[in-house]
Parts: structure tokens; C-alpha cells; sequence
């Protein structure tokens, strides 16, 4: 007799765990929405300002490149602007208005 062959079908799509799909079930549902939000920001394409073009992506841990103008930005680990160097570099400009 000759063996049938069943057809899956296969999921095309993840509903909720988009990127985070590839780890199943391991490390729990909490871990994996931090590393969701960490993942998309890492992977995500940043603008330039140098160029003003979205081209900036990451390259390594804190070092960010342009393909556009070629210039390696040093950056957060997995954003490029962090949350501090943003409020230093509104207080280095009071600081600069004040002075003149």
C-alpha cells in the first residue's frame, strides 16, 4: 500500500509576539514583551543628523552607522538617543543660551 501524505498548514504570522516568536514558550511572557520592545528599537532605522536621512542603523552595541553619509555615530545600546544623553544635551543648550 502506498503512504498518504498529510498536508499542514503551517502559520504564516505570530498575532501577538511578532519578533519574540523565535524564543516559543521559553524565558515567560513578561521577559519576552521587554525584549519585544528592545528588539524593535535596535532593529528599527533612526534618522541622521548629519544627513537628515532615516538611514542610521545599528552596527554593533552603541555604535550606530549612516549608510547615506557614512558617518558612525556613538549611541545607547539599543536606541540611538537614551533617555539621558537627551537631558544632558537640552542642559548643555540652556547652558550655551545663557552664556551669550
Amino acid at each position: 500500500s502506498r503512504a498518504r501524505h498529510r498536508v499542514v498548514n503551517m502559520a504564516k504570522h505570530t498575532r501577538k509576539v511578532h519578533i519574540t516568536g523565535k524564543y516559543g514558550v521559553r524565558y515567560g511572557a513578561s521577559l519576552r514583551k521587554q525584549i519585544k520592545k528592545i528588539e524593535i528599537t535596535q532593529h528599527a532605522k533612526y534618522t541622521c543628523g548629519f544627513c537628515g536621512k532615516d538611514c542610521v542603523k545599528r552596527k554593533a552595541t552603541g555604535v550606530w552607522n549612516c549608510s547615506s553619509c557614512r558617518k558612525v555615530i556613538a549611541g545607547g545600546a539599543y536606541m540611538m538617543n537614551t533617555a539621558a544623553a537627551v537631558t544632558v544635551r537640552a542642559q548643555i543648550r540652556r547652558l550655551r543660551d545663557m552664556a551669550e
